[in-house]
């Protein structure tokens, strides 16, 4: 036999051998087989086999230690994922307090600038209203002391002439 050929080509030849063999007369199960031939093909399969068990057993472990390699790949992987899936909550809990940060600092600016104005108004106004009357004092004062002169200048004899009144105003 060579000893290329797999354990399962083997156990094949052996069924076959087996299942070819010439029956026994009288004995309904029994046949008649090849002892050395029977006997060679179960010898190779016994060589054949710690070859054949060492390879599964290589395999298998081969297959666990892919299998570990991507479990650990798969965990650093879902690590991965939550430790950015963290990172983008923190990020829009930044933005959420940033925003509401923003919205209180606009709405404080927005009620300085009301007072401001409220405040820049009533000054002015205030202002104005002092303006205002002294603008009338001074005009009480001078309509006073206009009327003081012409009081005076009539009593010594210098009043005015309305046709000079009229060159001034035009």
């Amino acid at each position: 036999m060579n000893e290329n050929e797999g354990i399962l080509e083997l156990i094949e030849m052996l069924y076959t051998m087996i299942s070819d063999a010439w029956g026994v007369p009288l004995g309904q199960d029994k046949c008649l087989v090849d002892r050395e031939k029977a006997l060679d093909l179960i010898e190779e399969i016994k060589a054949q086999l710690p070859a054949e068990m060492a390879e599964a057993k290589r395999l298998v472990s081969a297959r666990d230690e892919f299998i570990r390699n991507a479990k650990k790949e798969a965990e650093s992987v879902r690590k991965m994922a939550e430790e950015r899936a963290r990172k983008l909550v923190d990020e829009q809990e930044v933005v959420r307090a940033a925003k509401a940060r923003a919205e209180e600092m606009v709405a404080t600016a927005d009620n300085k600038a009301k007072e401001l104005r409220r405040t820049a108004n009533a000054y002015v106004a205030e202002s104005l209203q002092g303006a205002e009357e002294t603008m009338a004092q001074a005009l009480d004062i001078v309509r006073k002391t206009r009327s003081r002169f012409r009081g005076a200048a009539a009593s010594s004899g210098f009043a005015p002439r309305p046709e000079d009144r009229e060159q001034r105003e035009q």
